[in-house]
């Protein structure tokens, strides 16, 4: 059976050259392409990749062959031939054909392939695949690489069968497909079963927490939740400048000015992220279903920071809990640039938090975490924010705090 075991291998010492490919669509301008290729290259850094060039076409619609047209990728093949390039990055989801029609490009003697062809979801999905620590995580990931997959195995078994229509022209390679498609619907059903089973266990230690309010951090990927978590609960959770450097939910107890809660750190949002991934790790993402309120943490110093709110705030309306009272969090006040041309790209952040700014959901206060810059009015803002949902939890017994 074919595993999808991750296709970036760890053991490697020296880092694996790659090329990105995008395309400039209509309803994508250039400036846009640019971020996401910004993006794609931080994943490939997250995952062990140095990206030497980029290639860029201008397209009414990605190439339903070759993603890109015929006269650039052939720049591409030649680059990629003369440099020794070792990975092929793809922004987009690519289909099992353009799959297929690349790899007989840049590999013309498929046993012996040398370049690898990986979209964004499959660079996702090996990032996580080695970030994955829990025994839930794992087999989220797994669940999604296997759904993956399933309709990009005819790519894994070319060089077992030249198939044509016709009496007699099925050779081996079909009944290998066939056998792995079986496999993996077989496994995928066990890992479903599986996921099921570890829910279980997880709402019986949910059912513990019930009478505690509780927060959930929520933000794009890499905005600093990690670090305001070990901040505000003074403990030692997995912060790193990478993307998704946390994948499974860790609760800590917190308690400011004798009021006590209970924080969540979840997974970051990205744009583009497979439906596969979104769907398997549904179950990790009931903290913030099940939580009391939200504290959205924004990167206010990226240029892109209003349209990572929005992917965020699609997302939560994705999970239906997008009316939950929130606290946005302006974080990396420090790294905004001081001077007149950057007031355009961030004029709704504040040095000092204005008390009276709000957004549909709640109050926006602007931090340092690591600076420590405006700590005291988040936290303030956070121990109003859990005393008046206790109250209206239970409404007898507001003196507790």
């Amino acid at each position: 059976m074919a595993k999808p075991a991750s296709p970036l291998p760890t053991s490697s010492t020296e880092p694996e050259r790659a090329v990105m490919l995008g395309v400039i669509i209509p309803s994508r301008g250039e400036t846009l392409c640019s971020e996401h290729l910004d993006e794609l290259a931080f994943l490939a850094k997250t995952a062990g990749a140095t990206v030497q060039k980029r290639f860029v076409q201008r397209l009414p619609a990605p190439d339903s062959r070759t993603y890109l047209g015929s006269g650039k990728i052939k720049e591409v093949e030649e680059y990629v031939r003369m440099e020794q390039i070792d990975l092929v990055l793809v922004d987009d989801e690519l289909s099992p054909a353009q799959l297929r029609n690349l790899e007989r490009l840049f590999n013309p003697d498929l046993l012996e392939a040398r370049v690898k062809i990986l979209d964004r979801s499959t660079l996702i999905l090996d990032i996580f695949a080695s970030r994955a620590r829990s025994a839930q995580s794992r087999t989220q990931v797994e669940l999604a690489q296997h759904e993956y997959l399933l309709p990009r195995l005819t790519r894994m078994w070319t060089h077992l069968s030249k198939q044509k229509g016709g009496i007699g022209m099925k050779g081996p390679g079909e009944k290998e497909i066939e056998t792995d498609r079986r496999n993996i619907r077989y496994r995928i059903t066990l890992l479903k079963e599986k996921l099921v089973e570890i829910e279980r266990q997880h709402v019986t230690q949910r059912k513990n927490r019930g009478k505690i309010i509780r927060v959930a951090l929520v933000g794009y990927t890499n905005v600093g939740k990690s670090t305001l978590m070990n901040e505000l609960s003074k403990s030692e959770v997995l912060a790193e400048n990478l993307l998704f450097a946390t994948l499974d939910a860790t609760v800590r107890k917190v308690v400011i000015d004798y009021t006590p809660f209970l924080l969540s750190d979840t997974v970051g949002f990205i744009r583009k992220l497979p439906h596969h991934l979104i769907e398997s790790f549904k179950s990790t993402l009931d903290e913030v279903r099940e939580s009391d309120i939200l504290v959205h943490v924004v990167d206010a110093s990226h240029p892109g920071h209003l349209a990572q709110m929005n992917v965020v705030q699609q997302t939560l309306h994705d999970l239906g809990v997008r009316d939950k009272p929130m606290l946005t969090v302006m974080n990396k006040i420090d790294l905004i640039p001081a001077d007149e041309e950057s007031d355009a790209h961030w004029p709704e952040v504040r040095e000092v938090a204005d008390p009276h700014q709000h957004t549909n959901n709640g109050p926006v206060v602007s931090v340092s975490v690591r600076k420590r810059m405006g700590m005291d009015v988040l936290r303030a803002e956070l121990v109003r924010m859990v005393k008046e949902a206790w109250i209206i939890r239970y409404p007898h017994q507001h003196d507790f705090y």
